[in-house]
C-alpha cells in the first residue's frame, strides 16, 4: 500500500509560497470559540491566475490522546480570472485565505492542507495548548 505522506509537500511558509500558514486568534480557553486563520502566500504571494492558483484549503484538528483527526472544514476557491472570453479575462479572482471558527476541550494539533493546480498538495501544522 502506498504511503500517502509522499503526496504532500511541506516547507517553511516564510520561504515557500505554497505552504498553508496557520494562525490562531486570541487566547485559547477550553470550550470557548476561537478563530483559526489559514492562508497560502503570507510572506511570498502565490499567483492567482487561471493557469496557476490555489484550488482549496482544508483544516483538521487532531486532539491529544485520540487516534483520528477531525475535519474542521474545507474551502474551494473557484474564480481565477477565467471567463468565456478565455484565461485571465475576468475581473473576478478569489484569494486563498479563510477563517475557521471552532472550539475544543483538548489541546492538540491543527493541520492544514492546500492544493495548487500545478504544484500539488501542501501541508503544515501547529500545536495548540489549552
Amino acid at each position: 500500500m502506498m504511503d500517502l505522506n509522499v503526496l504532500f509537500q511541506s516547507g517553511d511558509w516564510k520561504g515557500e509560497k505554497h505552504v498553508p500558514y496557520i494562525e490562531v486568534e486570541g487566547e485559547l480557553k477550553k470550550g470557548e470559540l476561537f478563530n483559526v486563520n489559514v492562508m497560502v502566500g503570507k510572506e511570498i504571494p502565490h499567483p492567482n491566475t487561471t493557469e496557476h492558483h490555489i484550488r482549496w484549503i482544508s483544516l483538521y484538528f487532531h486532539p491529544e490522546g485520540e487516534k483520528f483527526p477531525y475535519e474542521i472544514g474545507k474551502v474551494d476557491f473557484n474564480s481565477h480570472g477565467e471567463s468565456t472570453q478565455g484565461p485571465n479575462t475576468s475581473t473576478i479572482y478569489t484569494h486563498p485565505k479563510v477563517i475557521f471558527t471552532m472550539k475544543t476541550e483538548k489541546s492538540g494539533k491543527l493541520i492544514a492542507f492546500s492544493y495548487c493546480n500545478i504544484h500539488g498538495l501542501w501541508s503544515n501544522s501547529i500545536d495548540i495548548k489549552l
